[in-house]
């Protein structure tokens, strides 16, 4: 159980000092006999370094905490562009809205 707690005030430590989009789904007793189900998928005890949803996340028989690999574009040009989330790379592209083929300039993201 202490370390089960320690592991909680490293989480809150981490989610504090960055922006990326992280849960925790407690275990029930029993429930993760064979590793970490998430969409539909089963996920093996130990770090996982990518998901098919873009998540890093480290697996238990307590609990599954993840965090997103991707960041969130906010400062673009709004007017001329649009955002578009990339699956192969796990990322937002900030492209133009009359040619998609050619990137904008993204300023800030969060994530």
């Amino acid at each position: 159980m202490k370390s089960f707690l320690a592991f909680l005030v490293a989480m809150g430590i981490i989610v504090t000092l960055g922006d990326a989009y992280c849960f925790l789904k407690i275990h029930k007793p029993g429930e993760a006999n064979k590793g970490c189900v998430m969409d539909g998928k089963l996920y093996p005890f130990g770090e996982i370094a990518r998901t098919e949803n873009c998540f890093r996340c480290n697996c238990s028989p307590d609990v599954m905490s993840c965090c997103s690999i991707f960041h969130t574009p906010t400062d673009y040009d709004k007017e001329k562009c649009k955002v578009v989330f990339n699956q192969e790379s796990c990322d937002y592209d900030v492209v133009q809205k009359s040619d998609p083929s050619k990137e904008c300039a993204a300023y800030s993201s969060v994530g």
